[in-house]
């Protein structure tokens, strides 16, 4: 982080490792080159990884953390730095459910040989008035790993033109930004 600077192309922020997983499987799919994508162990990091940067900056986070994020950008707007961010509705995990669909995750969950696992949990009282949805995405994020494993396998399983739009919008910066490097 500290004495790390962008030249050219342009770097994408993430809050987490499953973050960095989604962006580096969908890049090759989408056609795009891979960008250097960093984790910040955090939204609440932001402040120091903008502070070591300059040039071009693609921030992807989840909604709930939209006030926090311009905050900080108010507070270390420079002429050297150009932010541009990139939202997912609730978080990573509810874009890539919504745009593989639940029957796809459950497919996905069956691959890993993990269905007995997700049934166990779908039966407890505290699940049981809650959507396939929202128990798939309370599952992702239950076990350790889970969300940066799933998040690999869930952007290596939805279709190409169901790509969620901030992932789909970044990436497409991402490359313009490339391309303009180059």
């Amino acid at each position: 982080m500290p004495g790390v600077v962008t030249t050219g192309s342009a770097v994408v922020l993430v809050e987490g490792e499953s973050d960095r997983r989604a962006v580096l499987t969908l890049a090759p799919r989408l056609g795009v080159p891979v960008p250097e994508v960093v984790v910040m162990h955090g939204i609440t990091n932001l402040r120091a990884h903008l502070a070591a940067r300059h040039g071009a900056v693609l921030l992807l986070h989840d909604a709930a953390e939209t006030t926090w994020v311009g905050r900080v950008l108010t507070d270390t707007t420079r002429p050297d730095l150009q932010v541009a961010t990139f939202v997912c509705d609730v978080d990573l995990e509810d874009e890539l459910v919504r745009a593989v669909g639940v029957r796809g995750v459950l497919a996905v969950v069956v691959e890993q040989g993990e269905r007995a696992a997700y049934e166990r949990m779908a039966q407890q009282p505290a699940q049981r008035d809650r959507t396939d949805a929202q128990r798939l995405r309370r599952w992702l994020g239950a076990r350790s790993g889970h969300k940066t494993t799933y998040a690999g396998l869930l952007a290596g399983a939805v279709p190409l033109d169901r790509v969620p739009v901030p992932l789909r919008s970044l990436l497409a910066a991402a490359d313009a930004h490339d391309q303009a490097a180059t």
